[in-house]
């Protein structure tokens, strides 16, 4: 059937939630504000997103640039060579997230979220997500990392 179902549009994007979908990753954020208070949040955000195709979508931007970041245990020079690659990305989304709250700053954090066994499940236990810092950024290009 799969010609079949290629030709009519049918073949929809399931197979990349399964058999083994591995972890999901979020952006993690927090904007200094002029006043000097702050405001957090999450790409993507479950509640925030709405109607449910932006929630897709930037449920994607935080998978795309999560493909694109190394590990922090990897060597130095692929991290290097990996943020020529994944920067103007991340710049893209703390300069839309300095417009759409009016902050001054802002703090990414990329956090892939633990996906627990069934065994741990069944037993009660978890494990801790990894989370990997991003920078802060200004209007103007990046303070930190």
């Amino acid at each position: 059937f799969r010609p079949l179902l290629g030709a009519v549009h049918l073949g929809h994007g399931y197979r990349f939630f399964a058999p083994d979908p591995g972890p999901g990753h979020a952006i993690r954020w927090e904007a200094a504000l002029p006043d000097g208070s702050s405001r957090t949040g999450s790409i993507p955000d479950r509640d925030a997103d709405r109607p449910r195709l932006f929630y897709h979508r930037r449920f994607m931007v935080a998978e795309k640039i999560a493909a694109l970041v190394p590990p922090a245990e990897a060597p130095v020079e692929v991290r290097r060579q990996a943020k020529v690659e994944w920067l103007p990305l991340v710049k893209g989304v703390a300069g839309n997230l300095l417009r759409v709250t009016g902050g001054t700053q802002v703090r990414l954090e990329l956090v892939e979220c633990y996906l627990p066994t069934p065994e741990e499940v069944n037993g009660g236990t978890t494990g801790a997500d990894v989370v990997t810092p991003l920078g802060v950024y200004e209007r103007r290009g990046e303070v930190g990392r």
